[in-house]
Formats: C-alpha cells, sequence, structure tokens
C-alpha cells in the first residue's frame, strides 16, 4: 500500500491541476478573441474559432434589437473589426465539463476615440485537438 500512495498522491494532483489549466487556457483565449477582433487580425481571430452546425452569435444591441450573426463572420474581416481600442475581461465565471466549457464575464470594451461600451457575455467552447475554441457566445449590450 506505502508503494502506491505516490501514484495517488500523483494522480490526485494532475486531476486537481487540469481544472486550473483548462481555466487559464480558457480565460488566455478569450483574451486573445478581443484583442485580435480590435486589431483587426483576422488570422489570429478566426484561430480562436472552431464553426460548428450548431455555431451560434446572438448579440443584443444597446437600442433593443437583436442580432444573429452568422458564425462564418468570425474567420472573415468585418466592418466592425480592427477599429482599434481594448478590452477588459472581469467577473469570469467558468464551468468545464471535459471538452466543453461555458464561460460568462462582463466586458468593458475601450473605442480609440475613448467612448466605452459594456457587455455582458456568454460563450460557449470546446476542446479541439487539446486546444480551446470557440464554438457560440451572446453578447449582450448595456448601460452602465
Amino acid at each position: 500500500m506505502k508503494a502506491l500512495l505516490p501514484l495517488f498522491i500523483s494522480l490526485a494532483l494532475s486531476s486537481c491541476r487540469q481544472p486550473v489549466d483548462d481555466t487559464a487556457a480558457i480565460k488566455h483565449l478569450l483574451e486573445k478573441e478581443s484583442a485580435t477582433w480590435r486589431a483587426g487580425d483576422v488570422p489570429g481571430h478566426a484561430a480562436c474559432w472552431h464553426i460548428q452546425p450548431y455555431s451560434r452569435i446572438l448579440v443584443s444591441t444597446g437600442d433593443g434589437q437583436a442580432l444573429d450573426i452568422p458564425p462564418a463572420a468570425m474567420l472573415t474581416s468585418s466592418s466592425s473589426m480592427g477599429q482599434g481600442g481594448a478590452a477588459v475581461n472581469t467577473n469570469y465565471k467558468l464551468h468545464v465539463a471535459g471538452t466543453t466549457a461555458w464561460v460568462s464575464h462582463d466586458e468593458e470594451s475601450t473605442a480609440k476615440d475613448g467612448k466605452k461600451t459594456y457587455s455582458y457575455e456568454l460563450r460557449l467552447l470546446e476542446k479541439i485537438d487539446d486546444q480551446w475554441k470557440l464554438v457560440g457566445q451572446s453578447i449582450h449590450i448595456r448601460k452602465r
């Protein structure tokens, strides 16, 4: 039994480490996705996504419209992409279950001209070839 103790400890530590590693990787991906969108980095932004037949991107605008964005738009240049500025994501809430995850967070975007936009975001992810990728999202613009 003593000989198995190091194995049990190793297994326990690796199982504890996995969600932390996944959580860090997911947060890194979401930060990259935000940055590449604002920078107009089409290949970098596309690399954050893996469009599936069930992918969906829904956006509620500040004036009450609901937009159903074609997921393929995440892989190509868009008129709203590349405007510059920055985004800060906070209040992450994550659920990781094997190769799927959902994340909610708040985002504060600052345009090049200093105008700020605030949103609540829900992101859907899958681990594909050992890399986390976005497969869907819902964004809700809000007033501060």
